[in-house]
């Protein structure tokens, strides 16, 4: 089995590595490429990944390209984990919007949609440069916004899914709480990438027990607090948002948090350069303590869990995956693609059935849903009306003179990665 990581020179990466070594015997690699333009980054993060695979004695092979078509070539399954514009474009993201006193984020507003318009269509590049190579492939999405770049993937005719750590991470926080092995616990997760909820937690299947209102009376003081959401909210919604939902349900309290403090871009840059300096120790061989603070965690368990699904019968027969919609909510069009529990095989990912949704919920869902039709328009096809259209639908912006300030800040800030401006 061969897969490619696009982005591989990533500080991520190691996460990854270290669940490939650990979890072998689900996803038995012989050959793990690791692709990426910046050859410097790559040479420190191959280095710290056949440390640690030596270690941890797995016999797979790692090499490394900066040439995307000779990485890709022949792999059964490609993950894309790469980010336009660094970490310097993510400083800009989170940063001009909130001159016009919006929420400055990676993945959603204003800095989201701008990072879908330098990603989308490199994501694309690269998905035909793998269907050329090898058009049986799977591809894997974990780079954001993962449900606008999944759409333009599965509309381009790709065999993509979309993935996120925003599920597993639930999983692993409620099965400590609960003293349970993860495998027991399943969740009924609905709602799109970065905008979903949890509405029950179910012990030993997708038909088990519901025990989320155990946990929010026995537990309710310490998730709240992981959400950084008021309890009294928590309990008043009897389910579980995602932490994302505070973008929404306390937009203007995060704005003027974000006002006071450094970027989160400006301390991960300040990070990856520590992490990248402790990767080129050759004496380091497992990920430092310090990667945990970076982000991604349980990154490596879901990638390796969705991977053995799509390759074979090692994987969880039922994931959290991004997918297309396929009739699953009803208000929203079959081509939309959501973040739900799904059925993951060799086929690819069928959606379970959701019970009909409170409009609480299905309200913003169909509303993101609407900018993000918007906002794949204005990555495949460009223009500026195109992208204040986008942002005038979006919940967080919603007001025409933000909309037309952010938009002449989006593309004064983006010009050299938009073909179009």
């Amino acid at each position: 089995m061969k897969l490619a990581v696009v982005g591989g020179g990533s500080t991520y990466t190691p996460e990854l590595i270290d669940g490939f070594a650990r979890l072998r015997d689900t996803l038995p690699i012989e050959e793990l490429v690791l692709v990426d333009p910046a050859a410097d980054r790559l040479e420190l993060v191959s280095g710290l990944a056949r440390r640690i695979f030596a270690k941890q004695d797995h016999a797979g092979r790692i090499t490394t390209t900066t040439d995307i078509d000779a990485g890709v070539a022949d792999a059964d399954a490609v993950l894309l984990q790469l980010r336009v514009g660094g970490q310097a474009a993510r400083n800009q993201d989170e940063t001009w919007p909130l001159e016009c006193g919006c929420v400055g984020q990676e993945t959603t507003g204003a800095g989201g949609l701008a990072k879908a318009l330098r990603t989308v269509p490199v994501v694309l590049d690269i998905a035909e440069r793998v269907r050329r190579t090898n058009p049986d492939a799977w591809i894997i999405d974990f780079t954001n916004p993962v449900g606008i770049v999944t759409r333009a993937l599965l509309q381009a005719g790709h065999k993509a899914v979309g993935l996120c750590n925003v599920a597993i991470g639930f999983q692993r926080k409620f099965a400590r709480l609960l003293e349970v092995e993860p495998g027991q616990v399943h969740l009924d997760h609905v709602g799109l990438n970065h905008l979903s909820w949890e509405l029950g937690v179910r012990l030993g299947g997708p038909d088990g027990e519901n025990v989320l209102p155990k946990l929010l009376a026995e537990h309710g003081d310490a998730i709240a607090d992981d959400l950084h959401m008021p309890r009294k909210l928590v309990d008043r919604l009897g389910v579980v948002p995602s932490y994302y939902l505070r973008y929404f349900y306390a937009h203007d309290e995060v704005v003027k948090e974000l006002g006071t403090k450094p970027s989160r871009a400006a301390e991960v840059a300040a990070m990856e350069k520590e992490l990248l300096e402790m990767y080129g120790d050759p004496a380091l061989d497992e990920k430092p303590e310090l990667l945990a603070k970076r982000g991604g965690a349980f990154y490596s368990e879901a990638a390796v869990d969705l991977a053995a699904s799509l390759l074979g019968d090692g994987g969880s027969p039922v994931q959290v995956v991004n997918t297309y919609n396929n009739g699953t909510l009803p208000f929203l069009a079959d081509d939309a693609v959501i973040e739900v529990q799904a059925r993951v095989g060799r086929d690819g990912a069928t959606p379970l059935a959701v019970p009909a949704l409170d409009p609480l919920y299905a309200g913003l869902i169909a509303n993101v849903t609407a900018y993000e039709d918007l906002a794949l328009e204005a990555a495949l096809r460009g223009g500026r009306d195109r992208v204040f259209k986008a942002l005038l639908a979006h919940p967080l912006i919603g007001q025409y003179e933000y909309a037309e300030g952010l938009t002449d800040r989006l593309i004064a800030h983006n010009r050299e990665h938009l073909a179009w401006a």
